[in-house]
């Protein structure tokens, strides 16, 4: 620390880059540990110093291996050290960072690699070694893959050179001139291309500047000190480091404040690592957030009794408070007995130190928020996109209106246009897609990004998203119908996992559902099951409008997830693929012509 503090939102007028900023605190924080991974069962940390050093040595493979200015080199590997570490070693060197998904295939990983033209890729071990290698095989501008997996890296290839991370590492000198070419680094020269995941059609590059994603770090740290929650934080990774969010809140955010990143094992670990990591704070998308509420609710109904009855009390009790009505007297006591019994423990499951959880990436049912916030966890709802690097909007600590994505965050213009769209400008703002002028003139207009999500805002500032205009169900009757808020109703009921609504130029609204894995034990035939999951869509849609309700639905295959690219890896449902992949089942619940 310098002088007792971390110099937390001062990194950009000083240093103007991020990898500046990295190296600032480095030396601030010494042999404090700051990234933690688990291995054979034990958590272990690395120092501030031990990162710095193995920036500086990888910077010197990297050079070796032909990287300069402007090289493009992609990074796949699971949320883990070693990918902190690539990112801070690439852009040290004025090269630029280009994430992929663990979760994408040969194909997709070809794809980035030949439309970036990366010139080197660096990758984890296994399955994820292979497709890489495979499509790097394919790729004409690749020239060396350096993997974490020491035996991978005794293969053979016929046109790329392997590299064996943890060699090369150690045979490397730090780079003597990393310093220079670091102070040479311009805020508007470009640090990474971020690869849109795509709901639809192919990815594009997103060109982030070190500009853009400082704009949205000063911005988060000033959302941090609304809630005095700047130091000494402890982060739960989870999301992809390969999605904007998390790389610029879960990594360059915590180096900037002087926060401990921790890697979550995986999300089936998640309430584990909660427990055993002790968190501050943690960004996830909706979808944990509704995995967390399943399980807590499914350990609530199977407990019954006493419990039961005391857990919904706490929620009853807790969301009147939220909606400022005032406690009977009564339930003033009762409300203190939960707190103790209930609250407290629900608390201690999420490891008993969270300040609150974050969620962005997708619109986030306000009964989710709503749940949690009755127990008294505070989950910040924000907003953002890719070409935003990505954050537009956020509630902030004690100002929390669960159903909106909250005010926009210092430094950004927010306008909606005529046909209710979102436009944004500011330093936030990508510089533009990778080798598409005609896609970037299309989104970027006299200097405001058209997001392409419809919103309303309250005269607190507050934004409600209304929906993405390209998924707006226009019915036969030419009604506009958004179909995030059916399905939010729909998942909410816990006989649905999952559900993608369908019904444009039709006389209603079909669906596409994945029942719960409770209720798929508890049906004792298909038609058990479909009545069943019709019972729980109509619940949902005596609380929708005529035109929001589903008539009829059928059962999906298979669960929608990013193995079967049903899903992005934000958790978001891919609405083409799905719709395709149902066509003709869909098709059969109207009315034949």
């Amino acid at each position: 620390m310098v002088d007792g503090n971390w110099p937390a939102g001062t990194h950009y007028v000083e240093t103007a880059n991020l990898a500046a900023a990295f190296f600032e605190n480095a030396a601030a924080g010494g042999d404090a540990d700051l990234l933690f991974e688990k291995h054979d069962g034990e958590w272990s940390g690395r120092s501030w110093n031990a990162v710095a050093d193995q920036v500086r040595r990888l910077a010197s493979v990297l050079v070796d291996a032909g990287v300069g200015a402007g090289d493009r080199v992609l990074v796949t590997a699971e949320n883990r050290p070693e990918w902190a570490i690539a990112d801070l070693a690439i852009m040290s060197i004025g090269a630029i960072v280009v994430p992929a998904y663990t979760t994408n295939t040969e194909d997709d990983h070809h794809f980035i690699i030949d439309h970036s033209g990366a010139t080197v890729a660096i990758t984890s071990g296994g399955v994820l070694a292979t497709r890489v290698s495979l499509a790097a095989e394919r790729a004409t501008s690749l020239k060396t893959l350096i993997t974490m997996d020491s035996e991978f890296s005794a293969r053979q290839m016929k046109r790329t050179k392997l590299v064996d991370w943890s060699s090369a590492i150690n045979a490397a000198s730090p780079l003597a001139d990393l310093d220079e070419r670091v102070d040479a680094l311009a805020a508007d020269d470009v640090c990474c291309f971020i690869y849109t995941s795509g709901t639809g059609g192919r990815p594009k590059g997103v060109m982030l500047t070190h500009r853009s994603i400082q704009a949205n770090i000063d911005a988060a740290i000033e959302l941090l000190q609304e809630g005095n929650v700047v130091e000494n934080q402890r982060f739960l990774s989870l999301l992809p480091l390969s999605h904007s969010y998390e790389h610029t809140a879960g990594m360059h955010l915590p180096f900037q404040i002087g926060a401990e990143v921790w890697y979550c094992e995986s999300t089936d670990q998640i309430a584990n690592n909660l427990v055993e990591v002790s968190p501050t704070l943690m960004t996830a998308v909706p979808r944990l957030y509704e995995v967390l509420h399943d399980r807590i609710m499914r350990g609530v109904r199977n407990k019954g009794g006493l419990s039961e009855q005391l857990f919904m009390a706490a929620v009853r009790l807790g969301t009147k408070r939220q909606q400022g009505k005032p406690l009977l007297p009564h339930e003033v006591i009762l409300n203190l007995i939960v707190e103790k019994l209930v609250r407290n423990k629900v608390r201690d499951r999420l490891g008993g130190q969270l300040k609150f959880f974050i969620s962005g990436g997708a619109a986030l049912n306000p009964e989710i928020g709503n749940f949690f916030m009755a127990l008294g966890i505070n989950l910040l709802q924000g907003y953002g996109q890719t070409e935003a690097s990505p954050l537009i909007s956020a509630n902030r600590p004690g100002r929390i209106k669960i159903e909106t994505v909250g005010p926009v965050v210092s430094g950004v213009d927010m306008k909606i246009a005529d046909d209710g769209e979102i436009l944004v400008r500011g330093d936030l703002l990508m510089k533009g897609y990778w080798r598409d002028e005609a896609a970037t003139a299309a989104v970027i207009q006299n200097g405001w990004l058209h997001t392409g999500d419809l919103g309303e805002v309250d005269q607190e500032g507050f934004i409600s998203i209304t929906g993405r205009k390209k998924d707006i169900i226009v019915n036969s009757g030419g009604d506009n119908i958004a179909p995030g808020r059916v399905e939010a109703l729909l998942t909410i009921e816990p006989e649905i996992e999952q559900a993608m609504v369908d019904g444009d130029k039709r006389p209603w609204l079909a669906a596409v559902i994945v029942p719960s894995e409770e209720v798929r034990t508890l049906a004792s035939s298909p038609d058990a099951l479909a009545t069943m999951v019709g019972e729980a869509v109509d619940r949902a849609n005596s609380r929708l409008s005529q035109l929001e309700r589903v008539r009829r639905f059928i059962i999906a295959d298979e669960p929608f997830s990013t193995e079967n690219g049903q899903m992005t890896a934000t958790l978001k449902v891919r609405r083409h693929i799905v719709r395709v992949l149902y066509e003709n089942r869909l098709a059969a619940l109207y009315p034949q012509k």
